[in-house]
């Protein structure tokens, strides 16, 4: 097969056509600054409200409570800084999970150093957040519940719901890290009690470089970024309407065909699976088989490095990865993985395909072909994959 097949839309996606389209205007004759009173200033304005409507649509919420962003990194960092600072004098506990996004581990970890105490609860071997595990975890001090809606590396879909009404009993915010989930799978924040939201452009075949921060209607959060009053003097410096306008044109189409979209997915999905289990020996799937975002496959090969298979499938031309795409030039093994219970050993061989609506039946065929024999190749160079079979024998 001649052509690039690209299994790591989970790291990011292609801007669509029509996305490209809605946005090549705006870069052009209708540039104007949206907070201008004149002409073009207006109509970048309106394009600007449309597309807070439709997102703000998407989650069953009111446009004013979308403030854009430069993507998920941004969003996520607001939320919990601008709520830790917010609500300090109720106490300084925020509980999260050891699967989250480097975006929101690293933020914790800051927040630690500056007096906040951070509880990072443990996943069952599916990946998927104890709930009684969270209830123990709650004190009269803690201010925030940050768990992700569905997790980047391993597909599995967080009970959101359960967790939004445990947070809204004790009275405790409730923040979801939804940039895999957002497009993917329906989702409404005033049905899952969700507080604070964050979504990325990008990853649902959008432009790079915008996202959003759902924030529900009298949360006192203080300004992210400092200096004009965009965003409702939530969020300074000019908008980037042309990312504006492209992420909200891709989520009327991923919300349009998201039914259909997804099936195909999960379909094509649950048939790479089956195949790379029943003919790779010594492989296993990570994740929870069935709550998973569609388009999510991620397993582990026995006596591999994932690494050399990524290099390998590369030279195939297939585009995979071994994990988070903000830690793709890691050498250490994915803390997701080690979160689910893998040895080390076992998690260094891991690949994450993540389909997307273009991806073919015999795109999936011509993949698993190529992962037997990748693996076949790798495992035959090694040396502890020799001594395994001898003692087997």
């Amino acid at each position: 097969m001649n052509e690039l097949i690209y299994l790591d839309n989970a790291a990011t996606t292609a801007a669509r056509p029509e996305v490209v389209e809605a946005m090549l205007p705006y870069f052009t004759e209708n540039f104007g600054n949206a907070s201008a009173i004149y002409g073009i200033g207006a109509k970048s304005k309106a394009a600007m409200e449309h597309s807070r409507e439709t997102i703000a649509n998407a989650l069953g919420t009111n446009a004013k409570d979308i403030y854009f962003t430069a993507g998920g990194s941004e969003s996520d960092n607001w939320a919990l800084k601008a709520a830790a600072e917010a609500y300090r004098e109720k106490g300084n506990h925020i509980i999260t999970s050891k699967i989250e996004h480097h975006a929101i581990l690293h933020t914790c970890q800051y927040l630690e150093k500056h007096g906040y105490e951070v509880t990072y609860l443990d996943v069952d071997e599916n990946g998927v957040v104890k709930l009684d595990e969270l209830k123990k975890a709650i004190r009269p001090t803690t201010i925030l519940i940050s768990v992700m809606f569905a997790n980047n590396e391993i597909g599995t879909i967080e009970p959101v719901k359960e967790i939004g009404a445990i947070a809204k009993e004790h009275g405790i915010l409730f923040h979801t890290d939804a940039v895999q989930a957002f497009g993917q799978v329906p989702i409404n924040v005033d049905d899952m009690n969700i507080d604070m939201l964050s979504a990325s452009g990008h990853k649902l075949n959008g432009p790079k470089g915008i996202g959003f921060l759902y924030i529900r209607k009298g949360l006192k959060l203080r300004s992210f970024i400092h200096g004009g009053a965009q965003e409702r003097n939530r969020r300074a410096g000019t908008e980037n309407i042309p990312g504006i306008v492209g992420f909200g044109k891709a989520v009327e189409i991923a919300l349009r065909t998201m039914e259909e979209r997804t099936k195909k997915e999960t379909q094509l999905r649950d048939y790479l699976i089956d195949r790379v289990l029943q003919e790779v020996p010594y492989s296993r799937v990570n994740g929870h088989r069935t709550d998973r975002l569609p388009n999510n496959a991620n397993f582990c090969f026995q006596f591999i490095e994932g690494e050399s298979l990524l290099i390998m499938l590369d030279q195939n031309g297939i585009c995979g990865s071994s994990g988070s795409a903000c830690t793709s030039g890691s050498l250490d093994p994915s803390h997701v993985l080690l979160a689910i219970g893998l040895p080390h050993e076992i998690a260094h061989g891991s690949l994450r395909l993540t389909l997307g609506e273009d991806t073919t039946l015999e795109q999936i065929d011509f993949v698993v072909d190529k992962i037997k024999e990748i693996v076949a190749r790798l495992r035959s160079m090694s040396p502890l994959y020799e001594d395994f079979i001898k003692n087997k024998q």
